[in-house]
């Protein structure tokens, strides 16, 4: 779609507008003639007081025009904010009445809807909440629901942290093999297995190092996360060696919850879990994506549904607290009533924690190079509907959501959970209450705290992206953990 920007430059808020709308569009830049098919001339005007956006959109023939205008107050970060609201629900409107249709979340284009769900409810309660994401941006009623029930979660978790309260994230990049929709930086061990008894003693150095940084920051971890990858690649010996390393260099007595991601059935061994729980795992996540053979041949699977079955009877055998199932709306070669089946499934084996995720068509995966041949959007939506009814009529409740760019139908990924089953690491992260402390390659730390004048304030620091760039340079983590230690010094006293 070609996009001419007129007083202003905020491609980024327009992009998020654009992927949400039209997503099969990508945009181009420039003055819009009169042979552009599909075009918007987005025009800003603004005083110290008011910013109005004004959009002018045409498609394939239908054109419109929709000005949406709101007050500015607060500082620079405030009124980035408001300049962005301003030209979402321009943009959002104007394009509502050339499609003639309003998306699922209607003009909300952030990976966070809860955000503005929560600020809602802070203001109003929930009625107001309701009320406003309805009239103000067009979501329909069972997105509010998730946007609202989600948001009330994360005002629970909130409520019981501590200022110095951080979550531990610890990446294992390594791999059974590569799935299809699969854009992570994980390696196949496969390929790379001489790289994990050497990534292991890089990951032992920096856990020993972070734990002497948390101790001398006053920090206490609330709850640990590892995931990956798949970490149950690891063999039960190398898996002993982590925890054990963690648990000397870390104090795990406050912790509320300690998750292993188990995703893939086909790494998953009655003596892991042995492990797992003598280490006091307390959830256990297992991720088939899908229940159905054909699905898992599609997407690079090499077990099947009766492996899932397998590993789930020795999961249940070694009596983990909490178990979660992934399941994936939009899989290629999925039908709703094949999804259907597979969410059935996930319940009849006792899961009391399911996360129903929308395929993202990342750039990066095989299923988008390939071209691969996946469900559409209408089949997408009756998919969700059917795991919103269930799930419901079950006794789960959705406890966090987001969404990715690239998601089919731009739905969301929503965690469900029975009553005291949810995730607490999900909602932190989701919902920003407090620091993630990350380690591995690929890790991606966030600071999370307030500034001089109360705002937030989020700081982010990455590791070395891939397995053997992280074990050649120590400096770059070391770098990190005095960035995050420099950050919550600061935050610690201000509190």
């Amino acid at each position: 779609m070609k996009l001419q920007l007129v007083g202003h430059n905020e491609k980024y808020a327009l992009e998020q507008s654009l992927l949400t709308l039209f997503p099969g569009e990508r945009p181009v830049y420039g003055e819009v003639g009169d042979g552009d098919a599909r075009w918007a001339v987005v025009t800003m005007a603004e005083d110290a007081e008011r910013v109005e956006f004004v959009t002018e959109l045409g498609y394939d023939g239908k054109t419109a025009r929709r000005a949406y205008a709101c007050p500015l107050s607060g500082d620079g970060y405030a009124r980035e904010g408001q300049r962005r609201h301003a030209l979402g629900l321009s943009f959002f409107g104007a394009a509502k009445d050339a499609l003639g249709m309003t998306p699922p979340w209607g003009s909300l284009t952030g990976v966070r809807p809860t955000k503005v769900a929560l600020a809602l409810l802070k203001e109003g309660g929930r009625g107001y909440a309701d009320r406003e994401l309805a009239e103000t941006y067009s979501v329909t009623p069972p997105r509010r629901a998730l946007a609202i029930e989600a948001a009330e979660a994360g005002q629970i978790a909130a409520a019981a942290l501590a200022p110095n309260d951080i979550s531990l994230y610890v990446g294992i990049p390594f791999c059974p093999t590569r799935c299809a929709y699969c854009s992570f930086v994980a390696q196949s061990v496969e390929k790379t297995f001489a790289a994990v008894e050497p990534y292991l003693d890089a990951l032992c150095a920096e856990i020993e190092a972070a734990g002497a940084m948390v101790r001398e920051r006053g920090l206490r971890v609330k709850s640990f996360y590892m995931g990956g990858g798949t970490p149950t690649t690891l063999s039960a010996a190398q898996m002993d060696r982590l925890l054990s390393a963690l648990e000397t260099h870390f104090d795990f007595a406050g912790l509320a919850e300690l998750t292993i991601e188990a995703g893939r059935p086909d790494t998953i061994t009655a003596d892991k879990l042995r492990v797992l729980r003598a280490h006091n795992a307390t959830r256990l996540s297992v991720n088939p994506q899908s229940m159905n053979d054909a699905v898992l041949s599609a997407i690079g699977r090499r077990h099947t549904a009766d492996d899932i079955r397998r590993a789930m009877t020795l999961v249940r055998a070694a009596g983990f607290p909490h178990v979660n199932m992934d399941l994936i709306a939009g899989l290629p070669e999925d039908t709703p009533a094949s999804f259907g089946r597979s969410l059935d499934e996930c319940l009849g084996l006792l899961a009391d924690n399911i996360t129903v995720h929308t395929l993202s068509l990342k750039k990066g995966s095989r299923i988008t190079l390939e071209g691969s041949r996946i469900p559409s959007a209408e089949d997408v939506a009756q998919m969700l509907d059917y795991a919103n009814e269930t799930l419901r009529k079950h006794g789960y409740a959705p406890y966090y959501l987001y969404r990715q760019k690239y998601m089919s139908g731009s739905f969301e990924n929503v965690g469900w959970a029975r009553p005291g089953a949810e995730s607490l690491y999900n909602i932190y992260i989701m919902e920003e209450l407090h620091g993630i402390l990350s380690l591995g390659a690929g890790g991606s730390t966030k600071m999370v705290g307030r500034g001089e004048s109360g705002e937030a304030l989020i700081r982010r620091a990455f590791n070395a992206k891939y397995p053997k760039e992280y074990i050649e340079r120590p400096e770059k983590w070391r770098a990190n953990l005095d960035e995050f230690a420099g950050f919550y010094r600061n935050m610690l006293e201000r509190s």
